[in-house]
């Protein structure tokens, strides 16, 4: 979110996260006393998990109740409430305030009607964007997980109003994925993850709609696909203590690393919340339209007598027009009749007024009208990607160290997910092998292969090692036996094998498996193997 708390240090005056130090603190007390029972860790689980929802007295009794000093040893002040959003000033004079965007999404709302528009006005229909955001964090830590400035990636998929009821179009190729599942329910400091297809979590009520169900299902999918490990991943469920008022349901997806469960990805169901407050506050429609065959209606006409109302509110009448024209029927029905029961009603706004209706001045009438088609003001299912933690804990799932070696460090990218895909590694700058190996590099360009030109003195082993370093899957050496067999070798980097690929096949046959549209085993199988001492 965009708010946090904050206590201070009374003697330094330095600030820090409230949540964050209460956490921390338990993780400390929890680590140091493995004594304690099970119903002891799981009352103080249940206090760290509930932690980022607490009210400012929640925290500071809390941290009070822990006895939590700041971490220069010093008492702390009470809880406060902390704006995250960055303030600036906007122009030469400075006295127009204005704020660095806290998320990218609101700029995909404010265009709706442009971007619906160019849909050809049909329903439902989404759109991405990719930005940088910024938020005034108290306290920054935990490396590149929680920064003033990062990378957001967001969806708006805009929903018509039938999207509860109604089957997201391509939930069927996705209805028997099995998911790691942490209801609200379980989230108890047991934390029971709950195994089962996503199709079975959306028939049983525990996410909201297919079309939510849809969109956490694929992003499984990309976590999987980019390469992280699917027993350190979770779909958390958002407790009700920390769910927006707006939202009728939120799942963050959390992934396992050396910081622990981290919220990488936040999948919301959003309501119309947004378009509605924008349409509000600027006096936009934030509408769209939905055809139907000709067909009698029944409404509710909402008479307003001006002219008591008028004499009765003066000026301010208008506030009271617009609050009846904001009203459902229903709800317009049910003020009338409690008004002309009791002969006068409050309406409340909410900027805080209240004006006291007498009866005569509003009226509910009954009509019936022709109509074939309706406006409605779209609800929204919003995936949000922290790139930059997605990244981070992918950089951690893929690392690894090789049997025997501690300073052999490997990055297990998938090929496809390589920023380099390919090193080329001549044995020698001498001037019959540099021609060979500079062909290959340029001839890898030329097919939008990334390659790595490395013509070090190092010995083959370190080049080897410097590639692994990078995550690059495949590694070209050309040896003294390239200019009388015409071949040189391919390595792998996780196992290490290699194999002998003539010079006139290896260029292609590394853009393919570089783009996975062949598999190693299958290129191993089909190249005479190479045995070398230095290949791993």
């Amino acid at each position: 979110g965009i708010n946090a708390e904050y206590m201070g240090d009374t003697k330094t005056g330095a600030c820090h996260r409230a949540d964050h130090l209460l956490e921390d603190h338990i993780d400390a007390l929890l680590d140091a006393n493995p004594q304690f029972s099970d119903e002891e860790v799981l009352a103080h689980k249940k206090t760290r998990g509930e932690a980022d929802a607490y009210t400012p007295e929640q925290l500071t009794a809390a941290i009070r109740k822990y006895e939590i000093v700041s971490p220069d040893g010093n008492p702390l002040s009470d809880a406060y409430p902390f704006n995250l959003m960055f303030g600036t000033q906007i122009g030469p004079t400075g006295k127009c305030k204005g704020y660095l965007r806290p998320e990218t999404a609101q700029s995909i709302f404010v265009n709706f009607r442009k971007l619906l528009e160019y849909n050809n006005d049909k329903m439902p229909f989404a759109a991405a964007q990719i930005g940088l955001s910024f938020r005034n964090e108290i306290a920054p830590r935990a490396g590149l997980l929680r920064v003033r400035e990062f990378q957001q990636a967001e969806i708006e998929h805009f929903c018509e109003p039938d999207v509860a009821t109604k089957e997201h179009p391509k939930f069927k190729y996705v209805r028997d994925l099995r998911m790691s599942l942490l209801p609200a329910k379980n989230q108890d400091g047991e934390d029971r993850i709950e195994e089962m297809t996503i199709g079975e979590a959306v028939a049983q009520g525990m996410v909201s709609q297919t079309t939510l169900g849809y969109y956490m299902a694929r992003t499984a999918l990309f976590m999987e696909f980019i390469g992280i490990k699917m027993d350190k991943l979770r779909f958390r469920q958002h407790r009700e203590d920390e769910m927006a008022h707006y939202a009728n349901d939120c799942w963050d997806v959390e992934i396992y690393g050396s910081y622990g469960w981290v919220e990488c990805v936040g999948i919301a169901d959003r309501a119309c919340f947004d378009l509605s407050n924008h349409a509000k506050d600027t006096g936009t429609k934030m509408t769209a339209r939905k055809t139907f065959a000709p067909r009698k209606v029944e409404f509710i006409h909402k008479k307003k007598n001006k002219k008591l109302l008028g004499k009765k509110f003066k000026k301010q009448s208008k506030l009271i027009a617009a609050w009846v024209d904001e009203q459902t029927d229903a709800a317009f029905k049910k003020f009338v009749e409690d008004l002309d029961a009791n002969g006068t009603n409050t309406i409340k706004l909410c900027s805080g007024e209240e004006f006291t209706i007498e009866k005569g001045m509003l009226e509910a009438v009954p009509q019936t009208k022709t109509v074939s088609s309706e406006e409605y003001v779209p609800g929204v299912v919003e995936p949000s990607f922290g790139l930059g933690r997605v990244i981070y804990s992918l950089l951690e799932h893929i690392y690894w160290k090789r049997d025997g070696d501690e300073n052999r460090s490997v990055l297990s990218f998938r090929p496809l997910m390589a920023p380099i895909k390919a090193a080329v590694l001549p044995m020698s700058n001498k001037p019959e092998i540099t021609p060979f190996a500079e062909d290959i590099h340029r001839e890898l360009k030329r097919l939008n292969v990334a390659s790595r030109f490395d013509d070090s003195g190092a010995s083959v082993g370190k080049k080897y090692a410097r590639a692994d370093e990078q995550g690059i899957p495949f590694a070209v050496t050309i040896d003294f036996e390239t200019q009388t067999n015409e071949s040189a070798t391919v390595r792998e980097r996780d196992s290490g094998a290699q194999i002998l690929v003539p010079l006139r096949e290896l260029p292609r046959l590394l853009r393919d498996l570089s783009l996975e549209g062949v598999a190693w085993a299958s290129a191993y199988a089909a190249y005479p193997q190479v045995k070398n001492s230095m290949s791993g």
